[in-house]
């Protein structure tokens, strides 16, 4: 029988140009799935071929008597069978002869309704039916093809094709560490250095200490020189941190940390590397970019791997855990792991942008509560700079949450320097909010006089349109910036309020209350407002609850809180003058004048110093400088409500009794006033002078100031005591008897 010749014709270059790539993809599966379909036919079949032969081959003759039966039948069919031969029949005795002589006879089960040779019949199918089964060579699977540009020759169009080079790039990787693994067994061990004395131990420590840092500043300076060709030997310098010579071991993974620090500092990008998506990785890019995504993916990949050793000497530390080489002693490990956690602070500060910056801080925020003091402040350190730098506010927001929840979790017993860390978070953008033209950044248009000069009437015009749309998009980014900043900073003085809250009303005993405290009483503008959020209070309260307490303030022991008042009296009433109402200031002004006339002359210069203050920061407030009464209602100076005392129908006439030299106030705080003129040291400020002044041409006599008689009294008595001498003083002591 000739062999079926196949119709189907080869398809032409332009019918292969036209068909999609999908449906070419599609053809390919599906031959792919036929030749799966035909593998699996013939494995089945050559099961099928296995079972048979193991049947006939295993198969062994059956006697009649071994189905079981009934004791009594059996026992009457033996009785039958022990009847003589010549009491059967002769056809019974030819009948027995003759299936006697053929062999089925005695293999055959009786049981069975099936003919005699039919499963003969059937295992002999199945072997011809193998034996008749085309053979299939094994092939190899079909190659890629390119499809390249068609030759034309007088013939026509001829198609050229070439095979698509597949690089097999992890099975050479599991090549070589196949081969670096038979290495690593066929290879002989190394004999046991010699005895060596103290001093050749040493040097022989020196020699190889300093091949070591060679090879390191080596491979140092190959990265930085070229990064994007030498990441092998990145990879090489970051497995010397497994060094396991015992003699060298633990400088040695000390300086390659310390080296790979600096190198990442250095050939880190300004940006955050993403990973690549799906469609990214097919889509075809010149080779510069794909050189530099190599780049990107193996710094990502050596620098995971950096913090993740550097994550793991520490833990090693805390957990005083041994390696199984014993390379490292565990007294060596604190040094170790005090060098890695410098590290990490070091890229906490300096990668606030780059990839696993979260990680960082998750693993520095609770070491800032280590027992060992070096360790805590190296943290604590790194966290007040990265808070200073912190232009945007992302990464102190991350901080201030991880700081959060460790004291939550720790039940706020946790170290008062984690809280005084706090102090130094960079928020003062959200103070105070600007115009959009203030907050725009300031860019250098051309001047009208510049324009007619170089430009034509045509191009003046299209430059004044494209100024105008440079503005517009100016303001809209710094919008943008400036809400983003103040979305962030508010919620992270959130956080850091309720943090506050939370230990004073659940730990009043805990030694973090003067951290709290201190947190509190610098608080920026904005605070009372992220205080209301947190508590739900008024801030109206605080201010009638400090004009209440200005009247409990004398010249006695209270007289040292009128600094703590005067702090209070700046940011309640100055710096957020905008919430101020003018009756709240006009009240305010005039109890503090009251309060000048019961303190001492220090906080009597200080508070006027904080009226004058106020009396420009509220222009209106100059008409408690005039006796008329503005308004309806008396003066109430009893009512502790700074709202509704009337203070606008009153006047300052304390400022009678308190007349001072102008230039004492001038261009100076009241809290410098009342430091300068505190009687602490017992001194006066101006100094007394210990001799009167003589006026110009006048002279007093010294008894000027005394009457005719008292200055006769005084003269005479004088006189006595120069007559007599010195004056003895224990003269009176002598005459008393000795007991």
């Amino acid at each position: 029988m000739k062999p079926r010749k196949n119709t189907k014709r080869v398809p032409s270059f332009r019918k292969l140009l036209k068909t999609s790539k999908i449906k070419l993809d599609n053809k390919l599966k599906n031959k792919q799935f036929k030749q799966q379909s035909t593998a699996k036919k013939y494995r089945k079949e050559q099961r099928k071929l296995r079972q048979a032969v193991k049947d006939v081959v295993s198969r062994t003759p059956l006697p009649l008597d071994d189905k079981k039966k009934h004791p009594a039948k059996r026992q009457e069919e033996e009785e039958e069978e022990a009847l003589p031969l010549d009491m059967m029949d002769e056809d019974d005795l030819k009948l027995m002869e003759e299936l006697a002589q053929k062999a089925s006879f005695i293999t055959r089960d009786l049981s069975s309704n099936e003919p005699v040779h039919a499963r003969k019949r059937k295992n002999e199918s199945v072997i011809e039916k193998y034996e008749k089964m085309p053979r299939h060579m094994q092939t190899e699977p079909e190659k890629e093809v390119i499809h390249l540009l068609p030759i034309k020759d007088k013939h026509g169009i001829i198609p050229q094709t070439m095979e698509k080079p597949v690089v097999k790039v992890e099975e050479e990787e599991e090549e070589e560490e196949d081969v670096a693994e038979e290495m690593e067994k066929t290879q002989t061990p190394a004999e046991p250095l010699p005895v060596l004395s103290p001093e050749e131990l040493l040097v022989y420590r020196r020699k190889k200490l300093q091949e070591k840092k060679t090879h390191i500043a080596a491979l140092a300076s190959a990265i930085l020189s070229d990064p994007e060709s030498n990441m092998k030997k990145l990879k090489e310098l970051r497995a010397m941190l497994m060094e396991q010579d015992p003699n060298v071991a633990v400088t040695v993974r000390k300086l390659v940390m310390i080296s790979l620090m600096e190198l990442f500092k250095d050939i880190t990008p300004s940006y955050k590397i993403r990973p690549l998506t799906e469609r990214e990785k097919n889509t075809k890019v010149k080779k510069e970019t794909q050189k530099l995504r190599e780049f990107e993916e193996g710094l990502v990949s050596q620098y995971k791997f950096y913090l993740e050793n550097l994550e793991q000497t520490v833990k090693d530390w805390k957990q005083r855990k041994l390696k199984k080489s014993n390379v490292v002693s565990l007294k060596a490990y604190k040094g170790l792991a005090e060098v890695a956690v410098k590290c990490l602070c070091e890229l906490l500060v300096a990668l606030p942008h780059f990839n696993f910056h979260n990680n960082i801080i998750v693993l520095i925020v609770p070491l800032m509560n280590d027992a060992s003091k070096q360790v805590s402040e190296m943290c604590c350190d790194a966290v007040k700079i990265l808070f200073k730098q912190d232009k945007l506010g992302f990464a102190s927001l991350g901080v201030v949450k991880v700081i959060s929840g460790l004291v939550k979790s720790r039940n706020y017993d946790v170290r008062p320097e984690v809280l005084m860390t706090l102090l130094h978070l960079r928020i003062k953008e959200v103070e105070v909010k600007k115009d959009a033209e203030d907050i725009a950044p300031k860019k250098k248009f051309m001047s009208y006089k510049e324009k007619r000069k170089n430009l034509s009437r045509m191009q003046r015009k299209w430059k004044k349109a494209e100024e105008k749309l440079e503005r517009e998009l100016l303001e809209a980014e710094a919008s943008e910036s400036t809400e983003k900043k103040l979305k962030l900073h508010t919620e992270t003085l959130n956080i850091v309020f309720l943090t506050y809250f939370q230990i004073l009303k659940k730990a009043q005993k805990s030694p973090l209350l003067p951290a709290v405290l201190e947190g509190l009483a610098n608080g920026e503008e904005n605070a009372e407002e992220c205080v209301g959020d947190v508590l739900n209070i008024d801030p109206l309260k605080f201010y009638t609850h400090l004009y209440k307490t200005l009247f409990m303030l004398h010249a006695g022991a209270t007289n040292e809180d009128v600094a703590i008042v005067l702090q209070c009296l700046d940011v309640m009433l100055i710096k957020r003058r905008k919430q101020v109402s003018q009756q709240r200031a006009l009240a305010f002004i005039k109890r503090l004048s009251t309060l000048a006339l019961q303190v001492l002359p220090n906080s009597s210069i200080g508070i006027l110093a904080t009226n004058r203050t106020l009396i420009h920061t509220f222009p209106k407030s100059d008409l408690l400088l005039d006796n008329e009464s503005q308004g309806s209602g008396l003066y109430l100076p009893e009512l502790d409500e700074p709202e509704y005392c009337n203070a606008q129908n009153t006047a300052l006439w304390e400022l009678h009794a308190l007349q001072m030299n102008r230039m004492t106030v001038h261009h100076r705080s009241p809290m410098e006033l009342f430091e300068s003129y505190s009687m602490k040291g017992m001194t006066f400020n101006p100094c007394v002078p210990s001799v009167a002044p003589k006026k110009k041409g006048k002279s007093l006599p010294e008894d000027s100031f005394l009457s005719e008689d008292l200055s006769k009294l005084f003269k005479v008595h004088l006189a006595k005591s120069a007559a007599q001498g010195a004056v003895n003083f224990a003269e009176h002591l002598k005459a008393l008897p000795v007991s």
